[in-house]
């Protein structure tokens, strides 16, 4: 390996969330040292991601199949949808083991600073899904930022003609707080104490 290209390794590990540039020459250094253990088998793994991993074409989560794993799973209760902002907050609530229904991923939230509007997100599809499906309850699981909030208020006001109760996280998640940083009971409490908006 050259110098260039252990360069280029700390460059791309320094892009990583949490990562800086010594933490990212830190772990370029023990890749390197663990170059079969690791190295070879995480490069294989990333390979095969980048190539495999795609959108569910109904839910939006990642996975290798399409429809992914969650919307096909015959124990889910189809008829509940858990409305979040993106994939690593479908996966903290997987992790609670609390929610028993199937998502729905926005990708991000409405921020008009940010020139985000309606027609970025995954919204139409929502309400599609609402329309057609036999949906009996969607819960909004936003952030309890002010975007947060406001894409809640913009999804509430859009089903309220698919004849489907819309409900809330409610206790546990603080206003600022972001569904990837809470923890499991948090997020457990939050599910069951849910209420209409």
């Amino acid at each position: 390996m050259s110098v260039s290209d252990i360069d280029s390794l700390i460059q791309y590990l320094s892009k990583l969330p949490g990562l800086g540039p010594r933490s990212a020459r830190r772990a370029a250094l023990y890749l390197i040292s663990n170059r079969e253990k690791l190295m070879e088998p995480l490069g294989a793994a990333m390979a095969s991601a980048a190539e495999n991993v795609k959108n569910c074409s109904r839910c939006s989560n990642l996975d290798t199949n399409d429809p992914c794993h969650i919307c096909i799973d015959p124990r889910r209760d189809v008829s509940v949808i858990c409305v979040v902002e993106s994939v690593a907050d479908l996966w903290a609530l997987e992790r609670t083991a609390s929610f028993k229904g199937t998502y729905h991923i926005l990708g991000g939230i409405l921020s008009p600073l940010d020139g985000v509007g309606p027609e970025d997100l995954n919204i139409r599809d929502l309400i599609g899904r609402a329309a057609k499906e036999n949906v009996k309850e969607i819960i909004l699981a936003t952030s309890a930022t002010v975007d947060g909030k406001t894409t809640a208020h913009y999804i509430t006001d859009r089903l309220k003609d698919c004849g489907v109760k819309v409900s809330e996280l409610a206790h546990g998640i603080p206003v600022g707080g972001e569904l990837d940083y809470l923890d499991d009971g948090t997020l457990s409490a939050a599910l069951k104490e849910r209420r209409s908006t």
